[in-house]
């Protein structure tokens, strides 16, 4: 153990982004102290990397000598302040991560490489005190046009911009004009205010209630579940609350489960609220993103839009957090650092003491049993807004009943009323592309993907094959890659296939197809929605982009094909994804004054959840369900986290899980259940196979007690250097 007598902190405790649990100490030559929560750069190996300093330390565990020094410092101040320090620590801890990585993790990407923080900054040019005679309109024209614009703003100041759309040659003006002390120059961050333009609707009661009581407890921790029925006007008691938060000075963080809803949400915020508003999502480049990032980390933005990294941010004014839609699994990251977003804004919202609203129609199953065990406070929106029905579902019986492309007749004939009517309607089904599978009538092979346990799906407009798992493609064969036969057949209907079916049975009628592949091009999301908006696009086909948040006003008719997966998925929540499902696309109809029906096709018309869920709603459904999950000791009556491990050989994870499991039993934590190892449903991903272990508690402290026992030597276990594993705490999927 070595100290220093000369520095107060000789040493330095660095988080480095790496899959061991550990922090390493540096030696720290600065003369200032290290500030926990700035950027090192480091020796690490062979390399040098960026680290986050988390402590500094008068002595270290390790002689000095043996300890490599920080090679330089990047920032003069904590880019990671305490607070979100304290929280991205208790998430390292709960979710079983490397703590290198949760910190990194919360930096965009320009940061973790090192470049230097800078706001955007901007030009500005104002004239100075005193009397000034003017340029010669003669003899410098230019000169005196930049003289007359200056004269004309007075005191307020002008961007270069403005000088820069005269001319070109604004700049040999402007320099005899600061040389001679009549206009002074100067930048300014470039900060995106925005100015209301539009006052909100009158609310009604509900509404008005679930304002006041959020307001009321601004200042304090208070968690909400604003339980609206699609159409009811979450969006408007959003709006609401943050008019009084920004009245106190503070900041609104609210989250968002997918990109296709942050424009549309931001334009809807921009026209009601003014101050600065930034947006964060995956979709921006690595500059607009940084920007934003710095923008709400220093408390210049008022309200921050973002998708479930957005979580991660400093705010250092943090006042309202507010959640949409908050039982979406796309809040849940799947891959590295896996947090949920929803249960980590609680965390800040504890820590900082303000409310946080969860905004749904469909609560998640373990938000539902906060609300009822009296964690939560349940704020319900039972109507409508405006004068706007709830829709009509009905199931559509299709046994024995022939199809068109995967539709029934009775399907095409509800579509071709309602746009006699001069409504839209709107055809879900989750699953693009063309045809899901490509079969041989010969000899029953299907073109399956060569580095998955999966069919690759016919996508007929490239004629490409592609596996919607690992993205791998190649050509539609023109015979039996097994037989050589070419009676090939493509079986299954995707979002291209029903589109295409659509178009020819309503050739005079606009088709507008939303989904991943027909939005991959830069605004061609915001393309397709503005069609649907306003009805150009008069026939809507889509994936789960449509189901959430959007609103149509002249839809009056959604179709649901291939309702019944959720009754047979593997998963434990499949059931309650397909409700969600459900609900949430039946809630593109009627938003407005006309009725809106629902036909949902099935098989399965007599299955008792479905019925219940079209008959009695989605809480009677839900109670149903979590009566059940009860019984079986699931989430959210128990806590399950899930060992994965995969390798390019299908007996490496296996061994390696078996030797996980030894562990755990050995000796046994009483209360948790070790089930596996198992391969994964799909055991081949990406050319690797993957096995999993499932761990299930009846206490969450004895399941996390027994993870952190776990991660201390998991690195030592046999095939532990063969193979990539995880831990997902809260798993949202079995997959």
């Amino acid at each position: 153990m070595s100290a220093s007598t000369d520095q107060p902190f000789p040493f330095v405790q660095v988080a480095v982004p790496t899959p061991l649990h550990l922090l390493f100490d540096y030696r720290w030559r600065n003369p200032e102290p290290p500030v926990p929560g700035t950027r090192v750069k480091v020796p690490f190996g062979r390399r040098s990397v960026i680290g986050i300093v988390v402590l500094g330390l008068a002595e270290s565990a390790y002689p000095a000598n043996k300890l490599r020094a920080v090679t330089e410092v990047l920032d003069d101040e904590a880019l990671l302040p305490e607070d979100i320090m304290s929280v991205l620590s208790w998430a390292s801890r709960y979710y079983h991560h490397p703590i290198g990585d949760v910190l990194c993790s919360a930096l965009p990407v320009m940061l973790r490489q090192g470049k230097p923080v800078a706001l955007a900054q901007r030009e500005i040019f104002r004239l100075t005190t005193g009397e000034h005679v003017a340029p010669s309109e003669k003899k410098a024209a230019l000169q005196h046009s930049v003289y007359a614009v200056l004269q004309e703003a007075g005191d307020q100041p002008i961007d270069a911009s403005t000088f820069a759309a005269m001319s070109p040659r604004w700049r040999s003006a402007m320099k005899p004009l600061i040389e001679r002390g009549v206009v002074e120059a100067d930048s300014s961050m470039v900060l995106p205010r925005n100015n209301a333009v539009e006052t909100g609707p009158v609310l009604v009661p509900e509404q008005q209630l679930a304002v006041e009581a959020i307001t009321e407890s601004l200042g304090s921790f208070s968690p909400y579940l604003l339980h609206g029925v699609t159409g009811s006007g979450k969006t408007e008691v959003y709006l609401r609350c943050l008019e009084p938060a920004l009245a106190k000075g503070q900041q609104v963080l609210i989250l968002v489960p997918e990109i296709a809803l942050t424009p549309q949400l931001m334009r809807r915020f921009q026209r009601r609220v003014s101050g600065c508003l930034v947006s964060l999502h995956s979709a921006m480049n690595a500059t607009e993103r940084m920007q934003n990032w710095l923008l709400a980390a220093k408390g210049h933005a008022d309200v921050v839009i973002g998708t479930r990294s957005a979580v991660l941010v400093p705010l250092p004014r943090l006042g309202l957090v507010v959640i949409d839609e908050e039982h979406d699994g796309s809040l849940k990251q799947q891959d590295g650092f896996r947090y949920h977003a929803r249960d980590l804004a609680m965390v800040r919202a504890r820590d900082r003491s303000c409310p946080i609203v969860l905004g749904t129609a469909t609560p998640s199953f373990e938000t539902l049993n906060n609300a009822t065990t009296g964690r939560y406070v349940e704020l319900p929106l039972t109507v409508r807004a405006g004068d706007a029905k709830p829709p009509i579902l009905s199931l559509l019986d299709i046994r024995r009943r022939p199809l068109i492309e995967g539709m029934s007749d009775r399907l095409f004939d509800a579509i071709g009323q309602h746009l006699e009517a001069g409504n839209q309607a709107l055809v879900f089904i989750n699953r693009r592309g063309f045809a899901p599978t490509l079969l041989c009538n010969d000899c029953g092979a299907c073109a399956d993907c060569r580095r998955c346990d999966a069919h690759m799906t016919v996508h007929a407009k490239r004629s490409r094959l592609r596996c919607h798992h690992c993205g791998s493609e190649r050509p539609v064969p023109d015979a039996c890659e097994s037989c050589g036969s070419e009676e090939l057949d493509r079986v299954g209907y995707g979002t291209e296939r029903i589109a295409a079916a659509l178009e020819e049975a309503f050739p005079d009628v606009t088709v507008a197809r939303i989904d991943r592949d027909s939005t991959r091009k830069k605004g061609a999301l915001q393309t397709q929605l503005d069609a649907a908006t306003s009805g150009s696009a008069r026939l809507l086909v889509g994936t789960q982009m449509l189901a959430k948040g959007h609103h149509f006003p002249g839809v009056t008719l959604v179709c649901i094909l291939d309702a019944d997966r959720g009754l047979f998925g593997t998963d434990f929540r499949s059931l309650e994804q397909m409700g969600q499902l459900i609900i949430q696309v039946a809630g593109r109809a009627g938003r407005e004054l006309k009725q809106g029906t629902v036909l949902i096709q099935t098989r399965n018309p007599d299955n008792p959840m479905l019925q219940t869920l079209v008959s009695d709603g989605y809480q009677a459904f839900a109670k149903i369900a979590l009566d059940d999950r009860r019984l079986a000791a699931l989430p959210p009556y128990a806590f399950v986290a899930l060992v994965r491990a995969e390798a390019p050989d299908a007996e490496s994870p296996m061994r390696f899980l078996r030797g996980v499991s030894e562990r755990l039993l050995n000796p046994p934590v009483p209360s948790v259940y070790v089930l596996g190892p198992v391969p994964a449903p799909m055991e081949r991903l990406g050319g690797r196979y993957r096995a999993q272990l499932l761990l299930q508690a009846d206490r969450r402290s004895l399941l996390n007690e027994c993870l952190a026992r776990l991660t201390v030597n998991l690195g030592t276990l046999k095939d532990a250097q063969k193979t990539r594993w995880s831990i997902d705490v809260d798993p949202v999927d079995l997959f």
